[in-house]
């Protein structure tokens, strides 16, 4: 997609629940967006945590927007002076964002709200104990079907805005088994709480980098997951 340059790049006083993309002028919450800083030796460094000194300059959590302000040199434009920004600056966006979601699903095995295997999560989904379904992209058709059946008919407090439960398909098997100590792993399920809301969260921004982040019931929308709105 070719983006129209926003006509002012200067940074926006950091203040207040939204920010404005350098990129597509759109503006959205914080949480949303992907924030950026100029370190002291003139980089383009990824704050992921957004809370790195200096003034922010923020993206969209997309690829093709990230890869637009590094041709058409944005960072320089927005900060009004030299920086670096890499090429590879996406791909290395990516492997932090994954990085985030795999210590998110560790946190959560670690602290028992997490299963994996196709029969522990379908009984957890069956009793109404998930958050989040977590299929691995490679994985069979069958039992992901299975699933998605089963989180597309949970209502209540944990079904997203649109009905059902969120499903992250944004992992391979060997990814998905490596915070369950596992050569792989196909079905995750997630129990309701924090951990699963920061899952959701963080693969809602890895998912502009990768392929979708579906919800069960309409599998061509990228979820929020509970209390939180589509991403576009």
């Amino acid at each position: 997609m070719e983006w129209a340059e926003s006509d002012d790049l200067e940074p926006e006083p950091e203040t207040g629940p939204n920010r404005r993309c350098i990129v597509s002028a759109l503006v959205r919450p914080k949480g949303e967006l992907l924030r950026f800083v100029v370190s002291p030796t003139d980089e383009v460094v990824p704050d992921l945590e957004q809370r790195l000194p200096g003034r922010g300059i923020w993206l969209s959590a997309r690829r093709d927007v990230v890869n637009t302000a590094v041709a058409k040199r944005l960072f320089a434009k927005a900060a009004r002076r030299k920086v670096v920004a890499p090429e590879d600056l996406a791909d290395r966006i990516e492997a932090m964002l994954l990085r985030r979601c795999l210590d998110i699903l560790g946190l959560a095995r670690r602290a028992g709200h997490a299963v994996t295997g196709f029969e522990k999560v379908k009984a957890e989904l069956k009793a109404g104990r998930v958050m989040a379904l977590v299929e691995a992209r490679d994985a069979a058709e069958d039992g992901k079907g299975k699933l998605r059946a089963l989180a597309r008919g949970v209502t209540g407090e944990n079904a997203g805005d649109s009905g059902g439960l969120p499903v992250v398909e944004l992992f391979d098997a060997v990814e998905l088994g490596t915070p369950f100590g596992r050569d792989q792993a196909v079905h995750v399920a997630l129990a309701p709480g924090g951990l699963a809301r920061r899952l959701i969260e963080e693969a809602g921004l890895l998912a502009g980098f990768r392929v979708s982040l579906v919800s069960a019931s309409s599998p061509e929308a990228i979820a929020r997951g509970p209390g939180t709105s589509e991403r576009s």
